[in-house]
Order: C-alpha cells, then structure tokens, then sequence
C-alpha cells in the first residue's frame, strides 16, 4: 500500500471515529437536556398552580371552585405562537390535584377523578415531603409517548393537605428535539467533510513533496546518473535533500575511483603475478613439457587480461551511451530467433571443448519474435550469459537457451546445471568485479559479464532477473515488445 494511501487511510479513520463519537455526545445529549429545561420550568408551574389551588382544596371545592374554573379557561385558550421557527398551536398542560391519602380530587382532563394515585412516584414521594416526579410512557415501547408529570405539594400553613401534579407530552417539544439533532448532525458533517478535505490536501502535498525526494534519491543513486537539480521541498525535506546532495558530491568521485581502482587492481593482479612466474620459470632450463605448459599458462593469463580490457571498454562505452541519453545506434526490428541461433552457433566449438551441450528452443515454436533492438549489443549481451553459464556448467552439462513470448515481453533465459549461487551473494550479482568461485574452486571471471548484460537491458528497457533453480541457474532478459 503507498504512503498517500496508507495516510490518507488512517487520516479518515482517525476522523471518523472522531466525528462518530462527537456526533453521538452531542445527540445524545439534546434530549436529555430539552428534558431537564422542560422539568426545571414546570416545577415553577406546579408550585405556583399549588398555592392558587390551596384555599380550594382545604374548603372541598377544588373541582367546582375557583381554581377549576380558572384550569378550565386555560384549556379552551387558542395559541398560535411562533417559537424560534417553530409553531407553537395547543396549550398541552394537564392538571390534576389529589388529597393528602393520594385520591384524584380534580383533573383537567377528567380522566382520573376519584382514582387512587398515592402509588405514582410523583404524588407519593410528594406526600413524604420529597420532590415528586416521573416520567410514564403511553406506548411502553416507544420512548416518544413519554409524558413528563411534575408534582408540588399543596399546603395549608406547614401541613400537606394534598397534591398538584403538572404533566406534559414529551412529543409536544419533539420538534425542538429533531432540529436541533439535525443542525448537530449537519454541522458535523460538514465540519467532517471539511476535515477532510484539509486533510486530503494536506496528505496529497506531504506525499508530493516526499515522492520529489525520493526520486531524486533514485536518481543519484543511479552508478551512471547525471547530475541532478535538488527538489524544491519544504522544511526537512528540503534539509534532507540538500545534505543527500552535499554528501553526494564529497564522496561520489573519491568512491567511484578508490573503488574501482581497487577492484581493477585486485582483476590484474592475478594474470600479471601468474605471467610474471611463468616467464622467470621460462627464462632457465626446462624440459620441453614443463616449458609449453607454461609458455600456454602466458597465454592464457594474456587472453585473460585482454578479455579484462575489453570487456571494461565495452562497459565504460555502455555507461556513457546512459549519461548521454542512452540512445542506441541501430535501432531497428530484428529476429531474435536469428540472433540466438548465431550466437549459439559461435559458442558451440568452446561450449564442445568443455563437453557441454549448447541447445535453444522457441515458444511458440514457429513464433517470428522480431523487436526493435541494437543487433551487436544484443550478441554482446547473450554472448556473456551464455560464458557464464558454460563457466559454472560441469562437464558433460547442459546450457540451455529459451524463448518466449508474454503479454507485454519476451523473455530470454540462459539456464545451466551448476551448482546456482550463494542466496547472499544473488542481490550483488551485477555488480563490477563482484563474482563467486567456479566448479572446483577457479575464480577466472571478472565480474563484468552480468554488469554488461544488465547495461545493455536496461537501455533496451528492458530487466534482467537472476535467479537459483535447484539445480542450476537462470538469468532471464525481459525486453519489451
């Protein structure tokens, strides 16, 4: 998963869970607090409607009396109140007064005259000289159908002689309720998808800048890349930019030469000490077997040296066609089956030498296989994998040459039947003078075969795989169609 992705990722999380639980505080909260507004002003009402209905009360004329009449009035009034965008239509009090033994004695909607209410909470706890209230649902499922009922009690001088309780719909504020949970939530959302979109800005210019870094972190890190511009990024970035840059241009000469001085000095050191020996040897008197051996000894470590020169020239030729551009010279579509089986038929009389068979095959088999490629680097390029493989291959092996189409390449693969490489070794094979022993302990290679082919692949756009088989070992050209 890519860094913008993974960011951005945990950024929503991060703000969802956020934004989820703010949400759910905050409508969580609403009608709890409508509710408790709602209780604090009817207490008020109630303990006022308990001092007007005192006198009737305690004189037993509290359903015919003054104060019934006035309830009564209440109800039969017509409202139409506008309440902050809200309509307000019906006066939704209902009233009702019991004894001091909890009997319903007036109720303004006569429903419960004469009934025994000393049990309800509100009347009960009221009667005990408690604050009295509760909240009752009509539909027992439905929290809606609540209906909030507030008592106090009614007194004459310090003696309870009864109670009035104040009920009220919760449904007759609902419409407060759903406002305000919907302008919560479409704030919230809003507020979220705000967030969001600072946050989006803010990953895509982190990743922006982050992957400028990093190509330019590819690109000096190429062995042949040209000189680069340092990125233009903000803060540490830029700081790390410009200290990748200043590190860069101390050490990249002064490694580059102490580097491959030593190695090229390592390479020669070994034909030049076996020529030097064999030549003092030479110099006396030898038996005429002993001389031709290391007559032929001077020869070999001379082609050896020559190969050395030679393949270096064609590295450094390949490295400059890179910075310059990486242009090839005869770019032209070609037969890759013709160039396999020239360059198989040039290595067939050493390959025999070696008892090793040298064999190709094509899939499909009558497939053309024409791309656009440079024919000489190409022979350069297979002639290499294929002394390799003949190098690691034991006597009476096999090289094997292999042909393939794919949906967007074709792929060569050189495969022997060596013993394959060390797995520590596999991630430095490529690498200038970098080899592993020959069967039997030889150590005749340079190291620059490999670092030729994957040069000369890689400006055909191409990739190089190098991989163990068990046996052997397969190094794959994938080149582009």
């Amino acid at each position: 998963m890519r860094l913008g992705i993974r960011l951005l990722f945990a950024f929503f999380v991060l703000n969802g869970i956020l934004a989820f639980f703010v949400l759910r505080v905050f409508s969580a909260e609403i009608k709890p607090s409508v509710r408790e507004v709602m209780e604090d002003m009817m207490v008020d009402t109630a303990n006022i409607l308990a001092e007007m209905a005192s006198e009737d009360l305690a004189a037993g004329k509290i359903s015919d009396g003054n104060f019934a009449t006035q309830v009564r009035r209440y109800g039969g009034r017509s409202v139409d109140a506008k309440i902050w965008g809200l309509f307000k239509q019906s006066l939704d009090f209902r009233i009702y007064v019991t004894d001091a033994k909890g009997l319903v004695m007036f109720d303004s909607d006569n429903v419960a005259m004469g009934q025994d209410y000393s049990r309800w909470r509100d009347v009960a706890r009221t009667l005990r000289g408690e604050y009295g209230a509760r909240a009752s649902r009509e539909v027992q499922t439905d929290d809606k159908t609540s209906v909030l009922y507030v008592a106090a009690p009614v007194l004459l001088g310090e003696q309870i002689i009864g109670v009035l309780t104040v009920a009220k719909p919760i449904s007759t504020v609902q419409d407060f309720i759903d406002r305000a949970e919907r302008k919560v939530l479409i704030n919230g959302l809003l507020l979220l998808a705000l967030s969001a979109a600072v946050g989006v800005i803010v990953t895509l210019y982190t990743v922006w800048n982050i992957r400028k870094l990093r190509r330019y972190a590819q690109q000096v890190g190429e062995p042949s890349s040209k000189t680069v511009a340092v990125p233009q990024v903000p803060g540490e970035l830029g700081d790390l930019a410009r200290a990748m840059q200043a590190m860069r241009e101390r050490l990249e000469g002064r490694d580059y030469i102490e580097n491959h001085v030593r190695a090229l000095t390592h390479e020669l050191k070994s034909p030049m000490a076996a020529i030097r020996a064999s030549g003092e040897l030479l110099e006396g008197e030898l038996p005429a077997a002993d001389r031709q051996k290391f007559a032929q000894q001077v020869v070999l470590q001379s082609e050896r040296l020559q190969r050395l020169v030679e393949q270096m020239l064609d590295l450094s030729k390949l490295e400059q066609r890179a910075v310059s551009g990486g242009r090839l010279q005869d770019l032209h579509t070609h037969s890759l089956v013709d160039l396999v089986q020239l360059v198989v038929s040039q290595h067939a009389n050493q390959a025999a030498i070696n008892n090793i068979a040298l064999d190709a095959d094509f899939v499909p088999a009558d497939g053309q296989f024409r791309l656009k490629f440079e024919p000489d680097l190409m022979v350069l390029a297979l002639s290499n994998l294929i002394d390799n493989a003949v190098d690691f291959s034991p006597k009476d092996g096999q090289v094997h040459i292999h042909l393939r189409e794919e949906a967007q390449h074709v792929v060569l693969s050189v495969q022997d039947a060596g013993p394959g490489v060390p797995d520590f070794a596999l991630p430095r094979l490529g690498e200038r003078f970098f080899t592993t022993p020959r069967p039997g302990g030889e150590r005749s290679g340079s190291g620059l075969g490999l670092a030729i082919v994957q040069g000369i692949v890689r400006l055909h756009d191409g990739q190089l795989a190098l991989r163990n088989t068990s046996p052997g070992f397969c190094a794959e050209m994938m080149l582009p169609k």
